[in-house]
This record gives C-alpha cells, sequence and structure tokens, in this order.
C-alpha cells in the first residue's frame, strides 16, 4: 500500500515529533512524499514504514528499500546490518500507532467536515450514501477500496486533497482498541454506527463486545460532535454516550429522530416516507432495492441535515447512489433474474439478501432460488447461526438452494427441517471445486428463476458465477 501525500512534504524530524519516536538521522532536514508500506512499491521520496505481521515482518526488508533508494524508515527497530546505512530511522514501540498519530498530525489545521462510520453490517453502503449525500453541497472525499483499517485509514487522511470540505471515513475492526485509535487519529466531527451483529464473534465473544468495540468511535469525536445509532438497536440505544449530543434513526422504534416508514419496493429502486423533527417528508427515493439500503439512507439523511444541506439537497444526492464492488449487483442471464452480492456475509446480511430476493421473486413471478455459502468469523455460534439462514430462508418462501462450503451444509439442513424440500438442496462442501455447484445450477434452475449468490468475501462466489456465464447455453429452459 502507497499512498501520496497531498499537501506536500513532511521532514522526518517532523514525523518523529509526531508520534514521540526516536529520530536517528544521518542527513539534517530529509523530507518525504509519499508512505508506503510495501517494500516493493518504495523510492527515494517515500517512507516506508515497517510492520510487524502475522505472517510478513516488514523490519525483514529495510535493508532492501535502502538499497532502492528509500532514506526515510519508520520501525520498531533497526536492524543489525542496517545500522551503518545512509538512511533516517523513526524508530517507535509500535509503527501502526505511529503513522496513525502522523496523520493526524498531518491533517491538523485543516477544516473540513470529517464523517466516520462503523458497524457490523452495511458500513460501505452507509459510506457510499453519505458521500453522494455530501457531494451534492461540498468538495468531498471518501475512503476506497481496504482503507478502513488501522492502516489503511491514516493511508486515507494522507492522500485527502487539501480543497476537500467534507470526508466520510469507514471504519473496520477485528478487535478491541482498533475503533478507538481509529476515531482518535481521524477526529471526526459526525460518527455513525450502522448496527451491532454477530461478524467478529469469533474474535470478541458476545454482541455486548462488538457493541462496546464499535463505540470506541466516540474517543475521537471532536467537542461538539454528533453521533447517529440506529434506534432500532437496543444495544446501541442503551449505550451511555455521556454527553455526546445522539440522533437515531430507524424503522420500527417511534422515538427515532428520524423514522422511515410506507417502505416500497420496486425492482430498481425503493420509496419511503420520513417522519424528521415532527416533519413528514414523503416519497424519498433510492436508486435501488431492499429495506436495508433504506437504513443507510436514514443515516445519510442525517448526516446532511447536520452538515447544513437542505432536504431537497439530500434527495437530490440519495438518486446519486451507485453499489461498488461485488455488493447487489441485479441483472438478467438467459432468463434468470440474478443478484450478485458476492462482497461479503454475516447473519444479519444474509437475511438482508433473502428478503431481497424474496421481493423480486414475487414481482418477477420466479421461483425463489439462493446460492449460499460460509460465513466466517462466527466463532461458536457458526452452526447455530447457519442454520438461523436456512431457516430463514425456508420461511420468507424459499423453493431452491444450493449451499457452498462446509459450513454452509448447515444452511441447507436447516432449510430442509424448515420446509424446503430435499430434492430441492444441493450441497456441495468443498469450496475449492466452484464447478460442481456450477453443474448442479445448470441442472437445477430453469427459466425466470430469481436468484441470489451471497457468501463471506473469502469463498469467492464470483467463480460460479463465472462458470454459469461460460456454459450458459447448456442451463436448463424447462
Amino acid at each position: 500500500m502507497r499512498t501520496q501525500l497531498a499537501r506536500g512534504i513532511l521532514s522526518c524530524k517532523e514525523a518523529a515529533t509526531a508520534c514521540g519516536g526516536r529520530l536517528v538521522s544521518e542527513v539534517y532536514g530529509r523530507v518525504f512524499s509519499n508512505v508506503c508500506t510495501d517494500s516493493r512499491e518504495v523510492d527515494s521520496r517515500s517512507l516506508f514504514v515497517a510492520i510487524a505481521g502475522e505472517r510478513v515482518d516488514g523490519h525483514d526488508f529495510i535493508g532492501s528499500v535502502i538499497e532502492k533508494g528509500c532514506r526515510a524508515v519508520l520501525c520498531e527497530r533497526i536492524p543489525d546490518d542496517c545500522t551503518s546505512l545512509d538512511c533516517d530511522f523513526i524508530v517507535v514501540s509500535d509503527s501502526v500507532k505511529a503513522i496513525g498519530e502522523i496523520a493526524a498530525f498531518y491533517r491538523r489545521g485543516t477544516e473540513m467536515k470529517t464523517v466516520a462510520v462503523t458497524g457490523s453490517v452495511g458500513k460501505t453502503t452507509t459510506k457510499e450514501f453519505v458521500s453522494a449525500v455530501l457531494s451534492k453541497k461540498f468538495k468531498n472525499y471518501k475512503t476506497e477500496g481496504n482503507h478502513n483499517s488501522t492502516i489503511g485509514l491514516p493511508m486515507s487522511l494522507f492522500e485527502i486533497p487539501e480543497e476537500c470540505e467534507s470526508a466520510v471515513l469507514e471504519m473496520g475492526m477485528s478487535g478491541f482498541d482498533e475503533i478507538g485509535h481509529m476515531s482518535r487519529t481521524a477526529k471526526p466531527c459526525i460518527a455513525l454506527v450502522t448496527n451491532i451483529g454477530t461478524s467478529h464473534m469469533e474474535m470478541l465473544g458476545s454482541r455486548e463486545n462488538i457493541c462496546r468495540a464499535k463505540m470506541e468511535i466516540l474517543e475521537g469525536l471532536q467537542e461538539g460532535g454528533i453521533v447517529v445509532l440506529n434506534g432500532d438497536e437496543p444495544l446501541l440505544t442503551e449505550y451511555d454516550c455521556g454527553t455526546v449530543r445522539t440522533v437515531l434513526v430507524g424503522i420500527n422504534n417511534r422515538d427515532a429522530d428520524l423514522r422511515a416508514l410506507n417502505i416500497r419496493c420496486e425492482a430498481s429502486k425503493t420509496t419511503f416516507d420520513m417522519i424528521a423533527s415532527g416533519k413528514v417528508i414523503t416519497n424519498v427515493e433510492l436508486p435501488v432495492m431492499g429495506d436495508h439500503y433504506v437504513y443507510a439512507a436514514l443515516f445519510a439523511f442525517a448526516a446532511g441535515r447536520i452538515a447544513g444541506m437542505t432536504d431537497e439537497e439530500i434527495r437530490a444526492g440519495l438518486l446519486d447512489f451507485k453499489n461498488v464492488g461485488m455488493r447487489q449487483n441485479i441483472y438478467e442471464l438467459e432468463g434468470l433474474s440474478v443478484i450478485e452480492d458476492c462482497y461479503n456475509a454475516s447473519p444479519e446480511s444474509m437475511r438482508s439478501g433473502i428478503d431481497v430476493l424474496s421481493q423480486l421473486a414475487k414481482q418477477k413471478g420466479g421461483r425463489m432460488v439462493a446460492v449460499l455459502g460460509d460465513m466466517l468469523e462466527l466463532g461458536e455460534r457458526s452452526p447455530e447461526l447457519h442454520r438461523s439462514v436456512g431457516s430463514y430462508f425456508a420461511s420468507k418462501g424459499g423453493r431452491v438452494l444450493f449451499t457452498f462450503g462446509e459450513r454452509a451444509s448447515e444452511i441447507a439442513a436447516a432449510a430442509v427441517k424448515g420446509g424446503v424440500t430435499q430434492e430441492s438442496v444441493y450441497v456441495n462442501r468443498d469450496k475449492d471445486c466452484p464447478e460442481i455447484t456450477g453443474e448442479m445450477l445448470l441442472h437445477g434452475l430453469k427459466a425466470g428463476d430469481v436468484v441470489l449468490f451471497k457468501a463471506s468475501r473469502s469463498m469467492a462466489l464470483e467463480r460460479i458465477i463465472a462458470y454459469l456465464r461460460e456454459n450458459s447455453s447448456r442451463l436448463n429452459k424447462g
């Protein structure tokens, strides 16, 4: 990962001061203009950040980056064979923490509306909705790709153009202290927490602990900042936010500050009405289908209002929303209606996907079919949570089910128990053989079916879709 400093150069001395590091310097006044965590991408203007990872230790590559001309290194130790080399070393106790502190120093003094987004499900979708809204009034920046980690977020801060008036920063995590570190680095004026799910249960053990980890987002909130919470999640509504002003958004909570009602879904859009501050706003339109998008739109509406935008500006921004990556892409394929949603999966997002599948199948008049794969990082509750998805699929009227992966076989078993006929359930436990599921689909599908594809990212479910495309002429047309 490499990023260019948007506001020009930074000196090694300034960086060392910002993170409290010890500067071992050969040449006074050395500067850098990009920050790099990948030894293959360094040049003579780089600050190479040596990170000790689980599989690779960046400190092992310090010698090679100096050979390539790099003259500034942030590290936790100087290798013995590098002590006499021509380089400025900034020595710290924790490289990841230090790069965050340097990024915070670099952004200091900039007047910019910063929105931080976290939550178990829907972070990226909410980020995209908020960005679409704020872009209607401000020169806006948003985090891209995987820049939502303790390493990626500082890289985002370095690259924000100086002329930007707002920024929307996504924050993911796998354990305690990560969101807090990112929040202290970014210092947001608005914080959004989309929900509390079951992802990361393996690491954190309970939804209560996941809530605590997500609410670390308050730690860096600017004085006078506002936190927007999902008002339909009791763990969030009951959380003690101290003196921080709280705004609630929701669908079911009648006490929410922004509440959606009369939700109407069509094949290409969702429309809803909203009660906000005692005012009824009718026919808010989104260019995508699904109730779960309404939550993201409510967060975006709240952020826009806090940022001083008019309701009409916000409504126009919502219409500019576009999905990114492999999230809910709906299209036709050889007589099938396909919902491609292969980016990631949790029990919560699986249920949302099944809801969209159910709605679209009713509109199209086709069978409700799903290809569902393993969900990861669920810990001891993994079997139970996979079974809950199978039960939900059956309860929503699912007709045909294909499962992919060892864990997903629990989805199949629960679907059969819930009423899906055994002969309509196809199981492939081998995630390394997507063509097996591909062949099952070629023989098990028929024209008019509406098919959802969803699994955790590491399952690479798109391989099955690719196989289906390549062999679509062999689809059962009956």
